[in-house]
Order: structure tokens, then sequence, then C-alpha cells
């Protein structure tokens, strides 16, 4: 660790003092498969402190410098234990009405013990692996007086290994800094609230010295559903070359499915490994949301999930779920609380889910980031299929290389997380951007990369009209596999006239999500169609957009804008309040507007109407 010349006051000079800090950094390739392993909560009571000139990190305060080397004792800025606490995992602005508004960083501190255990007959040590599911938007780890890492992008999971900082009695320090910045993905002007914190679950998780990094488990998508893929990764192996020539090491690893009678070895070589096993399972859909159990081991390494199989594709402007015509009758979900910001609770989540089973939903757009992994965990049980998004929202720096490795990076964490969701049917690796050639390249590479990583999957994103044409005519729908695109005919361009000449004017070789569309209305604020704000007007503009959108052969699935209102302090409005109004519900879920009405009705004829052709 870096050493400066007169610590007790070199901070206040030091203006660089975020380069130390840059490296080791959590990515990607730094996960590891995590479902039905031994975990260790570290959620509870943390004591922290408001830190807006990240004296911490200035100061190193991980040391723990309370004496100088002649044991002189020495003026601290901090006292970790005598800080006040907060409940992690949370949003810090919905703790207490003074964190409302704050975007910065804070410092959250605990101690906990730690108990080592061996494994296996050969005595070998266990691997113990920190995550973090989300903190926003930057997170530095300290434990022991060990800077461990840090990782960027708040929607994400970050695991540090930190085996060889683990003592029986442990500090673990973390430093959140929730800043807009204009490099970071997303950029510093979004239109969603900006919650602060560590507000998914911290763990502490256990793994042998080789262990699997990645199992991924579906359908072969050919057309029989007759066959599944597995395939693993496993970590390097820190014993390599150090074991006695005469012991025999695996070279497979074990598959279960209990209730397919699947049991099969899949070879290994050089730590990678892929099967495709004959199989005919129970397909999962909407209506029919099977699952099973899976079971993988290697070694001395075992791993489970709960999977469903089931294909999904494109062919010409149709989606095709398990060979079958599907329109994704859906509606978009920021993933917000009043009570407890990005942190709901798991009731909340399935009551999100369930709303939308009311409004006659198949879909739902996950907007505007990744949500958390229970979401879709739950999905995969209801029955729900999903739209799932990175932040490259609106003016990303597009030319800057740094900022397109956040974004691919982010795209890569989201996909590991989810691969194994059923319900995650796309990948979308933007919102509203404006078709350049800067923008075209960045978003190019992304879409290219998210089939490069799955192959299961569709890849879109949500593209603007071109007004100037009045025509669906982003180029990024070149490299895509289904259009997304956002449309406010009726509110922010008033005339409905032009949206269904946008509609004749385009001609799309694939199919279209009509991925917004809507207007504000305050609840409970009523009055004429003409009068913009009204519960009235909005159901007007569904009304209208329902009549226009039912004719269109090649748009095959909407997500209307949106399921709820949420926190905005762009909207600044007597009808807002700080809030996009454009929910079909209350901020609290509790109250329906009248358009949540005309939404349902729609998809109920829609529904009839696909199971009768």
């Amino acid at each position: 660790m870096k050493q400066y010349q007169q610590k007790n006051v070199s901070d206040i000079n030091l203006e660089d003092y975020l380069g130390e800090y840059e490296t080791p950094q959590a990515t990607a390739e730094h996960m590891l498969f995590d479902c039905g392993r031994r975990k260790e909560s570290l959620n509870g009571p943390w004591h922290y402190a408001v830190d807006q000139y990240d004296t911490c990190i200035r100061q190193h305060w991980f040391e723990e410098r309370y004496q100088d080397k002649n044991g002189f004792t020495l003026p601290v800025d901090y006292s970790f234990d005598e800080w006040p606490t907060m409940n992690l995992p949370c949003c810090w602005n919905t703790e207490k009405e003074m964190f409302l508004l704050y975007e910065g960083s804070m410092v959250f501190t605990r101690t906990f013990r730690f108990e080592a255990a061996e494994t296996g007959s050969a005595g070998t040590k266990e691997r113990v692996f920190l995550k973090i599911g989300a903190a926003n938007y930057l997170c530095r780890v300290f434990l022991n007086k060990q800077y461990i890492g840090m990782h960027r992008g708040g929607s994400t999971p970050a695991y540090w290994e930190i085996t060889g900082a683990l003592q029986a009695q442990n500090r673990i320090l973390i430093q959140v800094d929730s800043t807009r910045r204009p490099e970071q993905v997303p950029t510093e002007n979004t239109d969603w609230f900006n919650y602060g914190g560590i507000y998914r679950d911290i763990e502490l998780i256990r793994a042998p010295d080789t262990y699997i990094k990645r199992f991924q488990i579906a359908l072969v998508p050919d057309g029989t559903f007759s066959k599944i893929r597995a395939r693993v990764q496993l970590s390097e192996d820190r014993t390599a070359g150090k074991r006695p020539e005469t012991e025999p090491q695996e070279s497979f690893a074990k598959l279960r499915i209990p209730e397919l009678d699947i049991c099969e070895k899949i070879p290994l070589k050089d730590g990678f490994g892929e099967l495709v096993i004959p199989a005919a399972p129970e397909l999962w859909s909407p209506e029919h949301p099977r699952l099973y159990d899976v079971f993988l081991t290697c070694g001395q390494d075992a791993v489970s999930d709960t999977v469903g199989f089931r294909e999904i594709l494109v062919r010409g402007r149709d989606i095709l779920l398990n060979g079958k015509p599907v329109y994704l009758r859906g509606i978009s979900c920021h993933e917000e609380s009043v009570a407890h910001g990005k942190a709901p609770t798991d009731e909340e989540r399935l009551k999100t889910i369930r709303l939308a089973k009311e409004l006659n939903c198949n879909f739902m757009r996950l907007a505007h980031y990744p949500h958390d992994e229970r979401m879709a965990k739950l999905a995969d049980r209801e029955g729900l299929l999903l739209w799932e998004e990175i932040p490259v929202y609106w003016a990303i720096r597009f030319t800057r290389e740094e900022t397109y490795q956040d974004a691919e990076n982010q795209l890569k964490e989201l996909i590991y997380r989810d691969w194994n969701r059923a319900s995650v049917i796309i990948w979308s690796v933007g919102n509203e951007n404006a078709d350049s050639d800067e923008r075209l390249a960045f978003m190019k590479r992304l879409a290219d990369c998210a089939h490069a990583v799955d192959e299961t999957r569709m890849v879109s994103a949500a593209c603007l009209v071109s007004m100037d044409r009045l025509a669906i005519a982003d180029r990024l729908a070149a490299y895509l596999d289904i259009i997304g695109l956002n449309e406010y005919f009726g509110w922010y361009s008033p005339d409905f006239d032009q949206l269904p000449q946008l509609f004749a004017n385009s001609d799309p070789s694939k199919p279209v999500i009509i991925t917004e569309f809507g207007a504000d209305a305050m609840p409970g604020y009523h009055g004429t169609i003409r009068d913009k704000g009204t519960e009235e007007y909005q159901a007007y503009v569904y009304e209208r957009q329902a009549q226009t959108l039912r004719d269109i052969d090649y748009v095959k699935g909407t997500t209307p804008w949106i399921l709820y209102d949420f926190r905005c302090p762009r909207r600044t409005s007597a009808i807002q309040g700080y809030y996009n109004r454009k929910g079909l519900l209350s901020p609290d879920q509790a109250y329906q507007k009248l358009a949540f009405d005309v939404l349902r009705k729609y998809y109920q004829e829609l529904e009839i109407s696909l199971c009768r052709s």
C-alpha cells in the first residue's frame, strides 16, 4: 500500500487520491456460480458515516492508524463502532429524511467472526468469496486493513476472493459512492431517482480450491424440444502441479436431474465441458411454468439450481415460444418501492408480478437496469416472460473506450447471473439513444457481445422513432433480433394520426415490440379527454394506441410505460411532484388509474384472439 510522507496532512493536498483504488476491479470474469452453495449472510446492522469529501479513502481509514511508531496517540476523523447503524441491504435515501436527496459517498463497517473449515480427505483448504449483490454506483472493499478491490456498476453483483485476508475476528469496511458522472453507465442524466446504498445481499460464499465457476443449462434451440445442453467451466486449480502424480484427478462433472431420470458425466478438458443429453422435459411457459431441480458436482464442489426448459426464437416477423407464435402482452416496470427504494422485499416483488398478471400480461420489461436476481427467479416460478436491460441510457460517452468496457462488463455480469432463468427471453443493450455513427458502433459491439455470450436468447434495444422520416429507421435494428420502439404519440408527439402513418412508412423484416407509450396522470385527478394530466386523458391515449396497434402485423408485443408511478427529480410540475406519473398505478400500487382497466381488457382480447387463431 502506497505510503505518504506526513500522512496526517497529506490528504489535504492530494488531488489524485482515487488512482490507487482503481485496481483490482471485480468484473464478470470474477463471478462464480453460487446457486445452491453454502452462504453466510452479512446482512443486518452496519455502522455508517456520510463521507462527502471521500476522507475515508484519502486518509486510509482502513489502516486504523491510532498510534505513530513512537506510541503517540493520533487524532482520527472516525470512530467506527460509535457510528450509528443502518440495516443493510437498503437504500440510504429511504432510511432518513435527511438522506432523501443525498448523492455521494457513505462508509459502512462492521465486525464478524469467521470459522475456517477443512474440505476433502486431502485436507484441501477452502476458498472464501465476498459477494455484494448490488451497490450504487461504485463500491470499494477493505478487510482487516487491506484494500480488497472495487466494482463499477450499480445493479450487477460483485465477487472478490478474500481467503487470504480472513481472520477469526474481522473488520470489513465498504465505501459506496452514488455520485452521477458523465463517463459512467448510466450517465449523469437519467429519468429515474438515483438511490444510493448497498441494496442487495452481502454474503460470504465457501468453495473448494477448484470450484464450479460457471454452469449453464438450457434446451437446445433446434425446434425438436428433445435435447438439453449443459456447459461447465471450472476455476483455476491453485493446487495444480502440487499433487502426487499417482493421485487421480477427476476429468468430469456429474449432472443429475432426478425428475427426468438424468444422471450423466460431462467430460472436462482444460476446465471446460459441454454435453448434449437426449431428454423430453415438460416445456416451461407462462401458462405452465414447469421447473426442475438440477444438481451438478465436480470433485469436492457441488451446486444446484431450479430451472425451466423452453425455446425462444425469432422466425421472420414472428416470435416463437416452444415453436408457437406468441404475442408479448407486457408492461414496463422500474425496481422501486415507496418504503424501500431499489431494495423492495420479496413480498413487494411478488405483488408486482401478480399485478402484471392481473393486467393479463405474459411479459414484463425490467427497465432500465438489471433488477434483483430474485425477480427472475420469481418470474420463473410464477410464469412471466422477461426483458432484462443494462443502463446504456440516453447520452452515454459513446467514443470513450472505458465507458464501453463498463457497459460490456455490466452486460456480461447480467447474462452470467441470469443465464439459467427460463423467464428471461430478451437481453436489451440500451434505451433511447440518438442514431449517430458513434452510438451505432458502441451498441453494435454490445449486441455482438450478447449474441456471442448467449446464443439461446434474443437481443434488442429500445430505439427512437425517426421523426424526420416518420418511420422505424434506426440503423441499430440491423444487429438486433427484435426491434424495440419507444413512441409517445398522444403525449410528447400529440398528433395521433402520425402513429398509423409511422407504421405505414415502415417495413421491418423482424418483429417489433412497442417498448414504451403512455401519458402522465395524477392519481385521482379527473377531467375530460382534452385535459392532459387527468386519468381520462391517459385512458384515452391507451384506447387510441390499442386501436392502432392491433392492426399492425409486425408488432408482436407491447410494454407500455409504466406499471406504477416512480420517483424522478426531473419531474417538477404540479401534476408530477417529482414523480413520473405515467404509471397505471399510484406509487404505492394501491390505486388503479382508469387506464389500468383499458390495458387489461385489451390484453384479454388479444389473448382470446390468439387462442382462437
